[in-house]
């Protein structure tokens, strides 16, 4: 089997350069993908009893605000007007995630201005005296207080990353904002936003549709790489430490689970995405699909609810874990990626990070303008 470029791997950053080198440079491209579907973990399907399409690895909210990303996207999709919201339940309640205004004045049973709310929390913050936080509890408990932290983020990230937040990095905590408004955006710092007007697999689809790409699903790369003669370049997209035998062991991942119900009712829970923070709840968070896609006519009194369970499985790798131990280890394989001869490494597999689709998007056009310097 011969080819110009090997791509291994069919998510964002695989087939966002298979799509460059096909067009640009109109070259061979041969795509393999272990798993039966292209698209990685941004794959979408259409439930059959319920007509509602999912994203099998968990909700994906397309954001960004980098405007070349959102040029290139918009040549395979058009979006929908969808904002993300985030509720979160306690006790038997019901409050707005990340915590805002109205977490706040809800929790705490309070009107508060934000102002006033501003000065609240700072005055509860202060109250718990952390000035250096070391970790995850400390950087949330000087931020927000203890009772807001216990209530909403001690026992979800316990239950998300399976060890205590004591255990966990301080700038884990930066990825959830603190508002002190009732904007109920998730990603409101982000200029575009929405879902796929025709789903994510379409993207993918599309992006892989040309002449010189060759795709092949259920393909392992290390039981027949051998086969493949490639002229120029192989793109490896997969686990980095996998690439290189676990020379120097295995790096850690989170993982998750789904488990699909099916309910007769019109509407489960009023949102895409519920957090259940109480230990009490086996899942993290409950996923109804069919908010996604309100331009959508779906089957009325039935619906799709998908419940999020975390877990530890590096067969499965969703979330990195980056403690002293993992960083040690990544360093070392980082060392032997720059010694690799007609061979590149990317993507959040490759690159042992957790990165969100315009990012993955940026950062393989910026790989294949690399990729075209060096071949032109």
């Amino acid at each position: 089997m011969k080819t110009d470029f090997l791509i291994v791997g069919s998510g964002f950053f695989g087939a966002v350069i298979a799509e460059r080198i096909s067009n640009v440079l109109n070259k061979k491209v041969l795509v393999i993908e272990k798993r039966n579907h292209i698209g990685g973990n941004c794959y979408s399907e259409i439930d059959k009893k319920t007509g509602v399409e999912y994203h099998s690895y968990g909700t994906h909210i397309f954001h960004t605000s980098n405007e070349k990303v959102w040029k290139y996207i918009n040549k395979f999709t058009s979006f929908n007007n969808y904002r993300h919201q985030v509720l979160t339940t306690y006790k038997n309640k019901i409050y707005q995630m990340p915590i805002n205004l109205e977490t706040i004045n809800s929790f705490y049973n309070k009107n508060l201005s934000p102002s006033d709310a501003i000065k609240f929390i700072d005055t509860i913050a202060k109250k718990e005296n952390i000035k250096n936080p070391k970790n995850l509890e400390e950087k949330a408990i000087s931020m927000i207080g203890k009772k807001l932290y216990e209530a909403f983020i001690k026992n979800y990230t316990t239950k998300h990353w399976g060890v205590s937040p004591k255990n966990l990095p301080a700038s884990i905590f930066n990825r959830l904002p603190i508002r002190f408004s009732y904007n109920e955006d998730y990603f409101n710092h982000c200029k575009y936003q929405g879902i796929p007007i025709e789903g994510y697999t379409k993207i993918f689809e599309k992006l892989l549709n040309h002449k010189n790409i060759k795709v092949l699903k259920n393909f392992d790369y290390f039981k027949a790489k051998s086969k493949i003669k490639v002229k120029f370049l192989t793109i490896y997209t997969g686990p980095i430490d996998r690439f290189f035998n676990y020379k120097y062991g295995k790096l850690d991942w989170r993982s998750v689970k789904f488990k699909k119900e099916i309910v007769n009712v019109n509407d489960f829970q009023g949102n895409s995405v519920v957090n259940f923070p109480e230990l009490k709840y086996k899942y993290t968070r409950i996923h109804e699909p069919k908010h996604l896609h309100l331009e959508r006519n779906y089957k009325k009194n039935k619906t799709l609810v998908i419940k999020e369970h975390s877990l530890f499985d590096n067969n499965n790798p969703y979330y990195p874990i980056n403690n002293e131990k993992n960083k040690t280890i990544l360093r070392k394989y980082k060392s032997e990626e720059k010694k690799l001869q007609k061979v590149v490494l990317g993507g959040r597999l490759a690159d042992y990070a957790y990165y969100d689709m315009d990012m993955t998007i940026s950062a393989a056009l910026v790989k294949f303008n690399q990729i075209k310097k060096k071949i032109s």
